[in-house]
């Protein structure tokens, strides 16, 4: 089941990116080594006990703005309002109620989504609980007072949103079929992709970037597998603010590889990948998903015999922290290639759900240590025990050492290599976690 999205919503500075912080607690600042998977500052992956949810922040709402920027961050919110499966509505007890309360409720109620209303900096309840009560009045229900700075209060609050969340409900038909994200920059022809590969116009398609505006899910049927492929909405952009609108791209991107098996990462073959798509990469990478990399537009390319290299050299050095993705070029305007697509895909599949034997698994661990000797710290030298697969989607293994502070992480690397070698796994990460033989520790991080 994939992860409830949750939203934090209001108008400017009522408190929104501390609570967000707050919630999301020392990960958020967390800078990986790994170009890519540096986590973006507006979303974090956050749990509540046993209730584990996608957290975004947004920028503040001023519902009858003419102002740019302040535009801008209206539309950044709708578009996270539209994505979320529960909102937190945060006001402001010291600022009290404002007319721009009242709009931003106003935009709630049309979103028909489930809205927590937490009333923020109540540091103390008794001295504020009249001032709270005046923001029943928005008609949201009962508020929540808290305090981010003082951390009061998001006990009940998220009790309460998982209360609303439908993840937070066990049950409903479980969907077997394979789910496809088409995920991407705005305007890289996400939805020409699916309505080429639909065969017919079931996408808004447009030469504006972000006609689509919410996720949309396709049945499609090929040699008797029914897929489901997600579009991801693609967003608008303004010249001076495109940067800053395109990473609103990873609230979506978030919400459709969490619902998916394989990732399609779409690139512009004219603009070539940046520094967004490998942001976007990362996410699936994060999530541990089957990763396609289809470099769309490939009929508009100009070509010799070296171009096809060239492009991937440099996609690989820009994605080089997922060398497992498979890659192809394609043109959703010409079909250039859409056959072997849906080869890959199951090619990808497969290799999320293989399952390795742990006798022949650790007939390639022990001849992978037998060729480079395992590290050693201050005399002790690393040893491992025996090796074992315990999960797929993604293929996860458990390694048994005798100290796991002995495991360097470009050991392990070599270790993944070595497997990879042996069985492929083309298409998929694969998770690695260390433990001291006969101990219960919890996985290497």
């Amino acid at each position: 089941m994939s992860k409830a999205i949750v939203a934090i919503v209001g108008r400017p500075n009522v408190g929104k990116s501390t609570l967000f912080n707050v919630i999301a607690g020392n990960r958020i600042s967390i800078v990986q080594d790994t170009p890519g998977v540096t986590r973006d500052r507006i979303y974090a992956d956050c749990t509540w006990l046993d209730f584990a949810f996608t957290l975004v922040d947004t920028g503040g709402i001023e519902p009858d703005t003419t102002d740019e920027m302040m535009t801008l961050m209206r539309d950044q919110a709708e578009i996270a309002i539209a994505t979320a499966d529960v909102i937190i509505f945060l006001t402001d007890v010291r600022q009290g109620l404002q007319d721009a309360d009242t709009g931003v409720a106003d935009m709630l109620r049309k979103a028909h989504k489930p809205v927590v209303l937490a009333v923020n900096k109540v540091d103390d309840f008794e001295k504020f609980k009249n001032d709270v009560y005046e923001f029943y009045s928005l008609g949201m229900g009962e508020p929540f007072a808290i305090s981010s700075a003082s951390r009061l209060g998001l006990g009940d609050l998220l009790d309460e949103v998982k209360r609303l969340s439908p993840q937070g409900v066990v049950g409903g038909e479980e969907d077997d079929r394979p789910r496809i994200a088409i995920i991407g920059k705005p305007n890289v022809g996400k939805s020409s992709l699916v309505n080429r590969l639909v065969g017919e116009d079931r996408v808004l398609v447009s030469d504006v970037a972000g006609t689509t505006r919410d996720a949309v899910d396709t049945p499609i049927v090929r040699n008797g597998t029914e897929y489901v492929l997600i579009d991801t909405a693609g967003l608008r952009r303004k010249n001076k603010v495109k940067e800053e609108l395109e990473r609103y791209s990873v609230i979506r991107a978030v919400a459709a590889v969490g619902r998916s098996d394989v990732v399609i990462l779409v690139i512009d073959a004219l603009e070539g990948v940046t520094e967004q798509d490998a942001k976007i990469a990362g996410i699936a990478h994060e999530r541990g998903k089957g990763l396609i990399v289809a470099v769309n537009k490939w009929d508009a390319v100009e070509k010799n015999d070296k171009t096809i290299y060239e492009y991937t050299r440099r996609i690989k050095e820009t994605l080089s922290f997922v060398p497992y993705a498979e890659m192809i070029f394609i043109s959703a305007v010409t079909g250039q290639r859409l056959g072997k697509l849906f080869e890959l895909i199951d090619v990808v599949r497969e290799n999320q759900t293989l399952r390795i034997a742990t006798g022949v698994l650790n007939e390639i661990v022990t001849e992978a240590v037998a060729l480079q000797q395992p590290p050693s710290d201050k005399g002790k030298r690393l040893k491992v025990f025996y090796t074992t697969q315990v999960a797929v989607k993604p293929p996860t293994f458990v390694v048994f050492v005798n100290e796991k502070q002995l495991m360097h992480f470009s050991y392990l690397r070599y270790l993944e290599n070595k497997i990879r070698e042996a069985f492929g796994f083309s298409g998929t990460p694969l998770k690695f976690h260390v433990r001291e033989r006969g101990r219960e520790d919890g996985p290497k991080t």
